[in-house]
Protein backbone atom coordinates (compact mmCIF):
# COMPACT_ATOMS: atom_id res chain seq x y z
CA UNK A 1 0.00 0.00 0.00
CA UNK A 2 2.02 3.00 -0.74
CA UNK A 3 -1.17 5.43 -0.54
CA UNK A 4 -2.23 6.03 2.68
CA UNK A 5 -6.43 5.06 2.88
CA UNK A 6 -8.56 8.06 4.08
CA UNK A 7 -11.70 7.66 6.51
CA UNK A 8 -13.78 10.79 6.50
CA UNK A 9 -16.17 11.19 9.53
CA UNK A 10 -18.80 13.40 8.95
CA UNK A 11 -19.04 15.93 11.60
CA UNK A 12 -22.05 18.53 10.98
CA UNK A 13 -24.57 18.73 13.47
CA UNK A 14 -27.33 16.03 12.17
CA UNK A 15 -24.64 13.41 11.51
CA UNK A 16 -22.80 14.10 14.51
CA UNK A 17 -26.05 14.23 16.87
CA UNK A 18 -27.02 10.61 15.31
CA UNK A 19 -24.10 8.73 16.19
CA UNK A 20 -21.12 10.13 14.63
CA UNK A 21 -19.64 11.42 18.03
CA UNK A 22 -19.52 7.66 18.66
CA UNK A 23 -18.48 6.63 15.74
CA UNK A 24 -15.50 8.88 15.43
CA UNK A 25 -14.26 7.61 18.93
CA UNK A 26 -14.81 3.76 17.79
CA UNK A 27 -13.26 4.60 14.18
CA UNK A 28 -10.43 6.16 16.31
CA UNK A 29 -9.89 2.63 18.69
CA UNK A 30 -10.43 0.37 15.66
CA UNK A 31 -7.10 2.27 14.18
CA UNK A 32 -4.81 1.98 16.95
CA UNK A 33 -5.68 -1.74 17.84
CA UNK A 34 -5.04 -2.68 14.29
CA UNK A 35 -2.25 -0.53 14.28
CA UNK A 36 -2.69 1.21 11.07
CA UNK A 37 -1.94 4.95 12.12
CA UNK A 38 1.04 4.56 9.20
CA UNK A 39 -1.31 3.95 6.71
CA UNK A 40 -5.11 5.43 7.53
CA UNK A 41 -5.75 8.70 7.60
CA UNK A 42 -9.12 9.86 9.76
CA UNK A 43 -10.98 13.14 8.83
CA UNK A 44 -13.80 15.01 9.98
CA UNK A 45 -15.46 16.97 7.75
CA UNK A 46 -18.62 19.32 7.28
CA UNK A 47 -22.08 18.52 5.72
CA UNK A 48 -21.96 17.34 2.82
CA UNK A 49 -26.05 17.43 2.63
CA UNK A 50 -26.53 13.69 2.64
CA UNK A 51 -28.24 14.23 6.46
CA UNK A 52 -31.32 12.47 5.78
CA UNK A 53 -28.94 8.92 5.24
CA UNK A 54 -26.61 10.25 8.23
CA UNK A 55 -24.60 9.39 10.16
CA UNK A 56 -22.31 9.47 6.82
CA UNK A 57 -19.09 8.06 6.95
CA UNK A 58 -16.62 7.82 3.84
CA UNK A 59 -14.13 5.40 3.23
CA UNK A 60 -11.36 6.16 0.16
CA UNK A 61 -14.68 7.58 -1.35
CA UNK A 62 -17.35 5.09 -0.75
CA UNK A 63 -19.67 6.43 1.07
CA UNK A 64 -21.46 4.55 3.72
CA UNK A 65 -24.76 6.03 5.03
CA UNK A 66 -26.70 5.08 8.67
CA UNK A 67 -23.41 3.87 9.99
CA UNK A 68 -24.05 2.42 12.88
CA UNK A 69 -21.86 1.38 15.58
CA UNK A 70 -22.55 -2.72 15.15
CA UNK A 71 -22.40 -2.16 11.24
CA UNK A 72 -18.34 -0.13 11.75
CA UNK A 73 -15.82 -2.93 12.11
CA UNK A 74 -17.20 -4.59 8.76
CA UNK A 75 -17.40 -1.11 6.75
CA UNK A 76 -14.23 -0.16 8.07
CA UNK A 77 -12.50 -3.83 7.00
CA UNK A 78 -14.34 -3.53 3.89
CA UNK A 79 -13.49 -0.34 2.91
CA UNK A 80 -9.64 -0.77 3.81
CA UNK A 81 -9.65 -3.81 2.19
CA UNK A 82 -9.02 -5.52 5.06
CA UNK A 83 -8.93 -9.46 6.02
CA UNK A 84 -11.52 -10.66 8.71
Amino acid sequence: MNSMDTITICMGSSCFSRGNSLNADLVRRFIKEHHLENTVKVQGCLCRGLCKNGPNIEINGKIYNKVSEKMLEQIITEGLGLKK
